[in-house]
């Protein structure tokens, strides 16, 4: 497999991905080549000081820009074509890497993917999907940010889209798929989610219907589908309150000696929860929909969130999740392009 990578878009700079990507050749055999994109002087430099500069699976792409944070995600690919991000989507594009891991602005991603390498057939918008652990399992969210706003058949696809990936990627035999509301009932919704609901009932999911906040972490759902104004809001909500609750409990448990006993106590029961919810395990998450495979590290990304980056995207080539996604998307066409008549031609 051949995977390129934007060294250049982390909060820490390229040593750290490369330094991940490192790990990734270690571990995974089925690595032929790596493309690390980005500042060429930086990248060798760093390749000479790990000792990876005379492996033969190595491979640099100078690229002269970097997007930044800052930027404008359409403006700026526009502008900075020759920015690190770009170039390793073009890799993808020429068919000189089978996918993209990078760390970089995430609606930067999206728009060179978009403008780059297109949506499968199909699928009308890409959509982010982050894998969240609860106490008994874990769930996809989809879509986590990229689309704002959606239509109903968009939701009928970020659910297809899950369901897939819950599938071939978690392992799950029949994803049970839900539409994210302020409650079960079915008067409960709005316009979106009450019309996206009706589409999801004809598609072939194990569907369940709406789902609310109580669901996420009941072990009641695996893929949790919403457009990304309200997904984001819950990402950042989760995440939020997780860095919350561990402050509260390390300031009651240090209170005094008897808490800091009982603490000491549960220390390997504390540190297996810090695992379970740790963002590095799973490395950040795929765009979902786009002609090709692209997964988005987060912008704070270290070593071992790089290996699993790399990992993952190995995995969605690995089970051929575009192709299912395809397969699946071409077989509710007919029901997608009706809604799509139905509710205007518009699909951006």
């Amino acid at each position: 497999m051949r995977i390129a990578v934007d060294v250049m878009g982390g909060d820490h700079g390229c040593g750290v991905i490369i330094d991940g990507a490192k790990l990734a050749l270690a571990e995974n055999r089925k690595l032929t080549e790596l493309h690390l994109v980005g500042n060429q002087e930086e990248i060798t430099a760093h390749l000479r000081k790990v000792q990876l500069d005379t492996d033969p699976r190595v491979h640099v792409l100078h690229a002269t820009q970097v997007l930044t944070m800052e930027d404008k995600p359409v403006d700026a690919v526009r502008k900075k074509k020759d920015c690190s991000v770009v170039r390793a989507i073009e890799l993808v594009r020429d068919g000189k890497a089978d996918a993209v891991v990078s760390p970089g602005n995430t609606g930067g991603i999206l728009a060179a993917g978009m403008f780059r390498l297109r949506t499968l057939p199909g699928i009308s918008r890409a959509a982010i999907a982050t894998v969240m652990p609860e106490p008994e399992n874990e769930f996809v969210l989809l879509d986590a940010g990229a689309n704002t706003e959606c239509k109903p058949w968009h939701l009928a696809e970020f659910a297809i889209m899950g369901s897939i990936y819950s599938r071939e990627i978690l392992r799950k035999p029949s994803p049970r798929v839900g539409v994210l509301s302020n409650g079960t009932e079915e008067t409960k919704g709005n316009g979106l989610t009450q019309a996206a609901v009706l589409l999801c009932r004809k598609l072939d999911l194990n569907f369940l219907g709406y789902v609310e906040g109580h669901d996420l972490f009941a072990n009641r759902v695996d893929v949790v589908v919403c457009d990304g104004f309200v997904g984001n809001i819950v990402l950042k909500t989760c995440e939020s309150l997780a860095r919350g609750m561990f402050a509260m409990l390390k300031c009651e448990l240090t209170a005094n000696p008897k808490r800091k006993l009982g603490a000491l106590l549960a220390k390997n029961a504390f540190r297996s929860i810090k695992r379970r919810t740790d963002s590095e395990n799973y490395g950040g998450a795929p765009l979902l929909g786009l002609n090709g495979v692209v997964f988005k590290a987060h912008a704070s990304a270290k070593e071992r969130s790089i290996l699993n980056a790399i990992r993952y995207a190995t995995e969605t080539l690995e089970f051929n999740v575009n192709q299912a996604i395809a397969r699946e998307a071409a077989k509710a066409e007919p029901l997608l392009e009706e809604a799509r008549k139905a509710g205007g031609t518009e699909q951006a």
